[in-house]
């Protein structure tokens, strides 16, 4: 197996003896987690990181012991079949892990990241070079239930304008790293579907660097698979660099689905946008959703703001909702952050229900509006178009709707 050497980053100035944790100040008989987003351990080797036990900041709110084959287990880092199609400016291949420009967009900073980054024999290259505006898919399909690491490039070059989706059907048990580099003035559009089989795990992390006057928009889609963790993180490293960040999720009965979410603000006049909109219904649905932003001392003249609102159709429901923002410099556009957890609006429902709508229908286009307004933010007709009727098959099985759940 080829892999790059593993590298590690350590804040601490003091000798560490728990990752993750500082000496307290009542004289350092006791360690107490890093709270700080900024703060948290980083390297690509696993053996790094202490064992995971799930009262981690980072892994609490995961069901750590069905994740445990893909944190710390032995993975498959073959290259596996996939399905691209692309306009021009668009390729796809494989590189080594030692290339250069692998690891320019982050290091992991859990233990089952490394854990893919140091298994992966091969990393896929999404290399965007045209002129004019260019667009690839790649679907994978059908990875088999063994559990396998993966590890994907995403490089825009400067001034172009691109939209990669990357979609994700049939079985799997995946742990993944996905870095996305987006050079000076470039606009790059990356759309995440998740629509595995009812029984696929997916653990993944996206690191996203944002050059000078260059705009990322971000999007994660999950509605299939039992667990499904995606962790997208964005360093805006350019001076007028701009990120939004859009999640669409809808839990089932059993179903756990989980983002963490970070934006860097590391350079003047940077803005970042995040909306995560989910939705809930059956007995044990879960989701988790924590978002994290930091304004640097170095970032002057930033403008941020992150929100995350869920729905809750029916009983039985949990969502986490977490906004944190960490202010470093006193010279800001504007912060903030919002989160909502609620069930139907009843004054939606009898606005709709006194123009002759039935409860049921109103019910579904209460919710189809809720979350079709993050998905119309793609901008690309054909992919909104059948992500909202994919959204629609969900609800035709939620409690409530008069429909019955196969």
């Amino acid at each position: 197996m080829s892999a790059a050497a593993p590298t590690t980053t350590d804040s601490s100035t003091s000798e560490r003896t728990q990752h993750g944790a500082g000496a307290h100040t009542d004289g350092g008989w006791s360690l107490v987690p890093v709270q700080t987003r900024s703060a948290r351990f980083s390297s690509t080797d696993p053996a790094a990181f202490a064992e995971v036990t799930g009262r981690e900041v980072d892994w609490k709110l995961s069901p750590v012991t069905r994740l445990r084959p893909l944190i710390d287990g032995v993975l498959d880092g073959s290259p596996y079949a996939y399905l691209a199609r692309e306009t021009g400016g668009a390729t796809v291949d494989w590189i080594d892990p030692t290339d250069p420009r692998v690891g320019r967009a982050g290091t992991p900073e859990d233990k089952a990241s490394a854990n893919a980054w140091s298994s992966t024999e091969k990393v896929l290259l999404v290399s965007l070079t045209g002129e004019e505006p260019s667009t690839i898919t790649i679907g994978r399909s059908g990875l088999d239930r063994e559990p396998r690491a993966g590890h994907t490039l995403i490089h825009a070059a400067a001034h172009t304008t691109s939209l990669v989706v990357l979609r994700n059907t049939g079985a799997a048990q995946l742990v993944e790293n996905v870095e996305i580099v987006v050079e000076d003035g470039a606009h790059l559009t990356v759309v995440t579907l998740q629509e595995w089989d009812d029984d696929a795990v997916h653990l993944a992390s996206h690191f996203a660097t944002i050059g000078r006057d260059a705009q990322l928009k971000h999007f994660v889609v999950s509605l299939g698979g039992s667990i499904v963790r995606v962790n997208p993180s964005a360093h805006l490293a350019g001076q007028g660099s701009d990120t939004e960040l859009y999640g669409v999720y809808f839990a089932d009965a059993g179903q756990h689905l989980e983002q963490q979410v970070y934006v860097n603000h590391d350079a003047p006049n940077s803005r970042s946008r995040v909306n995560y909109k989910g939705a809930l219904q059956g007995e044990g649905a879960r989701t988790v959703w924590i978002g994290d932003v930091l304004i640097g001392r170095t970032a002057p003249g930033t403008d941020s703001y992150e929100q995350n609102r869920n729905l809750v159709l029916s009983e039985g429901t949990r969502a986490d909702s977490i906004p944190n923002l960490e202010i470093e410099t006193g010279d800001i556009q504007g912060a903030g952050h919002a989160s909502a957890t609620g069930r139907f609006d009843d004054e939606h429902l009898f606005y709709l229900q006194s123009r002759g709508i039935s409860e049921d229908e109103a019910r579904r286009l209460v919710v189809l509006g809720f979350l079709s307004e993050v998905v119309q933010k793609i901008g690309e007709p054909g992919l909104q178009d059948r992500l909202i009727a994919a959204l629609e098959v969900e609800l035709t099985q939620a409690p409530g709707t008069g429909a019955v759940r196969r």
